[in-house]
Formats: structure tokens, C-alpha cells, sequence
């Protein structure tokens, strides 16, 4: 019975499959059939027409009145949204480009409400407007509040797109409106016991600028005119492309993690040469193998950290050619650590290379905080991160710049000396310059702070160190008569006329001076080094050649605070610096600068000042020249104090005179055991003894053949 029933169900559907495929056969293979649904199709359509019609006009103009012609930005937007998650973009669209996304969005709003200040020729748009109801809403009312919505709008978009450009407008705009407020207020009334023409004018400064700078010329109790800051150029700024350094701080992270040292740079100092990237140490991890049995049965192996130490700084530093390759730069330098930070520096110079103006050091607080506190205060030039660096001259007391030819020295120097002249009278400072180059230093003949000429003859130069021994001599003995330690305490509360003013001594070739008078030269200049700071001389000394023969051991202990611009090899730095690197510098400009009170060199992008603003300068002070003033003659003033009695002084003498009339024969060791005293006194004493006529003097000795 069972068979019977599943035998007639198979019967029945196959039976109904098979009418079903008749049925299609017959309506696809008959002309008739066909033409008769068509008819049909079209009669339906015909009938239901009117209503689809009216429904699809009643739509149209709901969405018109809705929203106006912001129906097309609507269908636009949708489809860009579509496109946008059809290719799986808009989370990183959102992460990356998010203030962009938003800002076209307050824009694209700002155009769909300015569309509804206009209505249409005829037809519903005429009953709203062209943006909708949905943009009447967003102006409000037609009126001026609508437009300050729509202007809002506007500059939220360019802001939310545009952030840096905004940023760089409004920091302009503000620097114009404050230069405009200087110019209105430009002049404060001078005080009736001043003659008008005398008048000090001061004037407000400019943002960021240090309130001590003074825009105008300004009249010392000496009679004298300071010039203004004005005189040097303004400073021009130079823009890195972020991209470029965030690229090159992770070129930094995966050239170290290949080598197998793990490092991840956190911080980034700009400068105008070069870009330290402060990279902070990782970690050396040791693992052990662990095999553990899981629930089935099987065996796993994972790894457990044992233990960690920091990364050595040395396997850092060691890769600095690797990491110059990995940078595609010349050459790289390594401080590790940076002072007072827990960093190893990585100084990369930068692709655009920029200058570093003095008016913009000039007019840093850094500057005008020991300007302050002291009449010698220096421009040195900027950091690895662009800080300002600026020093007192009177505390290095003295100043040794070594560099090859065409690294910046001499640039150093001019830069030194506008410094000086910028914030000093001759009542103040006056200069003894030595140039045996001839071409370098005379372009500041002429200003009234020269004691004479710049030198420029050897001979002169080594006559010019010995008045400055002398000059320094008779200040110490001016001083204990005055019962003052230094010059600070001597110049305290006297006249501008009774002030003693500080000596400044550059020589641009200490090399030429070497090969003329090897030993008076170091001999002087080691003795001024030593003694010279309490009387206010100070010297700054220029080579082109730190070799040994020239910057000996005695001079280099007593000038403690040294730069070192680009040298070529290791040896040369060691010998000016005691340390390498300088070696590895960029030149124009690029120098160590080491302090007395650092442990290592600082690296540092140099002051420049153009031969324009030297002129410039040079023609104010010129204009001020008193020919009543005169100079010094070294030569006269070293030969009057050789010729005189310089023996006689010697309290010895007598007693000496005494030994030598009760005996017959003596000599400088006799002298020297009897007086005790040394023997280059002793000498002395045996010279003018011979010249007075009590010992004979004895003929040269012969060699015997």
C-alpha cells in the first residue's frame, strides 16, 4: 500500500511539471499569445498611470520644497559616501583627514543656506527658495544676521581645512597691527632738562622681542650715540616640510631596529643646519624556551622573557655611518647623552640650509638677560633646536676660534665686534685689532673705538702685545692705589670721564705671529691670559692652522672657552678641543662651541652679518670720530719704558753693589744663594752690576780645537 501511494505522488508531479512546461511552450511559441499579454501590460499601465504620475509629481515637489536645489548636492554627497565605504576608506578617511571632511562639510552648508537669499522666476521654489526649507533654516532670516551664519560658516571651513595657513595669517596680521600701534605711539616726549635734539626717543618693541632693545638711537652720559638695531637686516625664517622630518625620524627607528637595536625617537629640535632627533634607548630582552602539554595531549613551545637591560649607548653611537648611509646624508653626529636629558642626539643637517642673522639673536631674551648684567655680551648664533645662545665675554675671559679656511671665522669675528659696537661707547670698550692678512679687520678703520690703526705688520703686532703688558701693569698698580680689585670695583661710582674702559684684542692669524716672534708671542699672550681678566682686557684669538706648533699647551690652558668651526681631521680637533667632531662639521657657520663651565663641546649654527651691515655700522661710528681723541704709538710708548730706569727699581741692588766690593768674583748663582732669591733675578741684578762697572765681564767662551 505504502509503494502504491509514493508511485501515484511521483505520478501527480510529474504530471504538473509537465503542464507547466506546455503551458510556457505554448505562450513563448505563439505570436498571439504574446501580442495579447503585451496588450494587457499596456492597459494595466494606462489604467494605474495617472496615480503613479501624481504621486511621483506630489514627491518631486515635497523634495523641492524640502530641500530646494540642495537636492543635487544630497544625491552628490550620498554617492560619494557610497563610493567611500564601498572601498573600505572612510575610517582612514576620518583618522587622517578628518578636519578637511568637516571643513568641506561647513562650506558645502554655507553654499546650501546662501542659496536661500534667492527664489525662482515661478513655481514652488518662488513660494520657498532655491535652497529649501532645510536652508532657511540654516540663515535664519534673510537679513544680516543670515549672512553673518553664512560668513561663520565659510571661515570655519577654511580654518577646519586650511589650520597652518590661518595659524601664519593671524600671526602676520597680529605683527601688523602691532607695528601700526608702535607708529601711532612712536615718540614719548623728552624731558625738559634735555635739550629736543638730544632727546632720547624710545619706542615700544615688537612682539617677541625682548623689552631692552632699543629701536632708536640712544644717547650715552658720554656724549655718545648707540646705534640702532634697525642698521642690521631683519631676519628671514626658513620652513622645513614636516613630512620630510617625521620620514626621516622613522627612516632613524628602522635602520636601528634592523641592526637589532630597539630605539623610537621622541623628541625633534629643529635648527637652521641641522635636526637632532632625540632617540630614547630600548630595551635587550633575553627569552627562554617554555614546551607546556595542552589538554589533547600535544606539546607547545612559547617564549618567556627572562630578563631586560637598556640598550648600551655605544651599540648607538657605533652605527653612525650606517645610519648616514640609511639617511642618504654626509655625515651625522652622535651626542650621547644630551646634557640633562635622557636622549642620545642624532644631529642629521637638513636638506635647505639656513643663516642665522645677529639682529635676531640681538633681540632675544637670551641676549638682552646678559646684556643686563654686563657691558661684553656676545652673539654666538643658535642651538641644534634654535635656541638662541648668547655669552659674556668677560667671563670666558678669553676666546680661542679655530677653523680651516672658509668655515666661518672670520665671519665669527665681524660678528663678535657688531655685537660689541652696538651696545658700547669708546667710553666703554675700546678695540687693539691684529690683522696680518691685511684684508679682513680693516674694514673697521675709522670707528673712534680703535686705539690705533688695525695692525697689520707682524713687527707692530708683537710692539702692540707688549704695550698691552704694560697698559696691564700700570692698571693693576692704578687699582692698589685706589684699593680695587678689578675694574668693576674701580669703575663703581666714578664719572664717565675717571672710568677705566675694557681693552679688546683680536687677531685674526695667530699663525703669523707665531712664525715671526715664536716665543715673545706665546710668552705675552699667556702672561696677558693669566693676568689680564682682572684689569678688563680680554682677547679673542683666530687661527687657521690648530696645530701644535701653534696653539701650544700653554696657551691653550689658559684660553679655556674655545669654538671650532669645520677642521680637516681628527687630530686638528683634538688639538683645539680635546675632543673629535669638529672634523665632522658642515662649514659656514657650522661650529662647537666650548664654555669654561661644559663638559663637552655645544653645537651650534654661527651668527652672520654681511659686509652691508658692516658698513653701515662702521659709517655710523665714523660719522661720531673725534680727531682730538688720537692714538696710541706702540712703538713709542714700549721704547720710552725700555729706555728708562727700569734697573734702578730693583730694592736688591744696594745690597748686591755691597756683595760685589767685598768680594772679587762672583756670579748670578752666588747672588741667588746669598739674596735668595731666583736665578732669572739674579741675572738681572749681575747685568746692571756689570754696566755700574763692580764685576768684569767675562769674554765669550771658545771652543778648544
Amino acid at each position: 500500500m505504502a509503494k502504491a501511494r509514493s508511485d501515484s505522488r511521483a505520478r501527480r508531479r510529474a504530471r504538473r511539471k509537465s503542464l507547466r512546461n506546455r503551458f510556457l511552450r505554448f505562450v513563448t511559441s505563439s505570436p498571439g499569445w504574446r501580442l495579447l499579454l503585451i496588450l494587457l501590460t499596456v492597459g494595466l499601465l494606462y489604467v494605474v498611470a495617472p496615480a503613479l504620475i501624481a504621486l511621483g509629481v506630489r514627491a518631486w515637489e515635497g523634495c523641492l520644497e524640502l530641500l530646494g536645489l540642495g537636492l543635487g548636492i544630497v544625491i552628490v554627497a550620498l554617492g560619494a559616501l557610497a563610493w567611500v565605504i564601498a572601498t573600505k576608506r572612510f575610517v582612514p578617511l576620518l583618522k587622517e583627514e578628518g578636519n578637511r571632511v568637516f571643513g568641506s562639510l561647513s562650506l558645502v552648508t554655507a553654499v546650501w543656506g546662501l542659496l536661500s537669499f534667492f527664489r525662482c522666476g515661478e513655481g514652488i521654489l518662488n513660494q520657498v527658495t532655491l535652497g529649501g526649507k532645510i536652508g532657511q533654516c540654516i540663515i535664519g532670516n534673510a537679513n544680516i544676521q543670515g549672512g553673518m551664519r553664512i560668513l561663520a560658516l565659510i571661515l570655519l571651513g577654511l580654518i577646519l581645512i586650511f589650520p597652518k595657513r590661518f595659524a601664519h595669517f593671524m600671526k602676520d596680521g597680529w605683527r601688523a597691527l602691532s607695528k601700526l600701534s608702535w607708529l601711532r605711539h612712536k615718540r614719548i616726549r623728552a624731558p625738559k632738562s634735555m635739550p629736543q635734539e638730544e632727546a632720547e626717543v624710545v619706542s615700544s618693541p615688537a612682539p617677541n622681542v625682548a623689552p631692552e632693545v632699543q629701536r632708536e638711537s640712544v644717547l650715552t652720559p658720554g656724549g655718545w650715540r648707540l646705534p640702532p638695531i634697525d642698521i642690521l637686516d631683519k631676519p628671514v625664517e626658513m620652513k622645513l616640510d614636516d613630512s620630510d622630518i617625521e620620514q626621516r625620524a622613522r627612516l632613524i627607528e628602522e635602520a636601528l631596529a634592523s641592526y637589532g637595536v630597539e630605539a623610537k625617537v621622541v623628541q625633534i629640535n629643529v635648527g637652521p643646519t641641522v635636526t637632532q632627533f632625540g632617540v630614547e634607548p630600548g630595551w635587550d630582552r633575553k627569552y627562554r624556551e617554555v614546551r607546556e602539554r595542552g589538554k589533547d595531549g600535544t606539546y607547545e613551545t612559547r617564549l618567556e622573557e627572562v630578563s631586560r637591560t637598556r640598550v648600551r649607548v655605544e651599540r648607538i653611537t657605533s652605527l653612525a655611518n650606517d645610519l648616514a648611509l640609511a639617511l642618504a646624508a654626509p655625515s651625522i653626529r652622535i651626542e650621547a647623552p644630551v646634557p640633562g636629558k635622557p636622549l642620545v642626539g642624532i644631529e642629521v643637517p637638513n636638506t635647505v640650509f639656513g643663516s642665522v642673522s645677529l639682529r635676531s639673536i640681538i633681540e632675544s631674551t637670551t641676549f638682552q638677560k646678559i646684556k643686563a648684567r654686563s657691558k661684553l655680551a656676545i652673539a654666538l648664533g643658535k642651538g641644534a633646536g634654535g635656541e638662541a645662545v648668547a655669552a659674556d665675554l668677560a667671563r670666558m675671559p678669553h676666546l680661542l676660534i679655530a677653523g680651516a679656511t672658509g668655515s666661518g671665522k672670520t665671519v665669527c669675528l665681524n660678528s663678535i665686534i657688531c655685537c660689541l659696537l652696538f651696545h658700547n661707547s669708546p667710553d666703554d670698550v675700546r678695540f687693539v685689532m691684529v690683522d696680518p692678512k691685511r684684508v679682513e679687520l680693516t674694514n673697521f678703520n675709522g670707528i673712534p673705538h680703535l686705539l690705533a690703526p688695525v695692525v697689520v705688520d707682524a713687527d707692530k703686532a708683537v710692539k702692540a702685545l707688549r704695550w698691552l703688558s704694560l697698559e696691564m701693569d700700570a692698571r693693576y698698580r692704578q687699582f692698589a692705589q685706589a684699593g680695587a680689585r678689578n675694574i668693576e670695583g674701580y669703575n663703581k661710582d666714578r664719572p664717565v670721564k675717571e672710568t677705566i674702559p675694557y681693552i679688546v684684542l683680536f687677531i685674526d692669524e695667530l699663525a703669523d705671529l707665531m712664525m715671526a716672534a715664536f716665543d715673545e708671542v706665546e710668552r705675552t699672550l699667556c702672561r696677558l691670559a693669566q693676568l689680564a681678566r682682572a684689569t678688563g682686557i680680554h682677547l679673542v684669538v683666530a687661527t687657521q692652522r690648530p696645530s701644535v706648533d701653534v696653539v701650544t699647551g700653554l696657551i691653550k690652558a689658559n684660553f679655556p672657552t674655545r669654538i671650532s668651526f669645520a677642521v680637516t681631521s681628527q687630530v686638528d680637533s683634538r688639538t683645539i678641543l680635546d675632543v673629535a667632531g669638529a672634523e665632522k662639521l658642515l662649514g659656514r657657520g657650522d661650529m662647537l662651541y666650548m664654555p669654561t663651565e661644559a663638559s663637552k663641546p655645544k653645537r651650534l649654527q654661527g651668527t652672520y652679518v654681511s659686509d652691508a651691515e658692516i658698513e653701515r655700522l662702521v659709517n655710523f661710528w665714523a660719522r661720531q670720530y673725534n680727531p682730538t681723541m688720537g692714538y696710541v704709538n706702540f712703538e713709542q710708548a714700549t721704547q720710552a719704558v725700555q729706555e728708562g730706569p727700569a734697573f734702578s727699581e730693583d730694592p736688591l741692588l744696594e745690597e748686591a753693589k755691597r756683595l760685589a766690593q767685598e768680594h772679587k768674583n762672583i756670579s748670578a748663582s752666588y747672588l741667588q744663594r746669598r739674596l735668595h732669591i731666583g736665578y732669572p733675578r739674579a741675572a738681572r741684578l749681575m747685568e746692571m752690576l756689570q754696566e755700574a762697572g763692580l764685576v768684569k765681564q767675562l769674554p765669550p767662551k771658545t771652543d778648544k780645537t
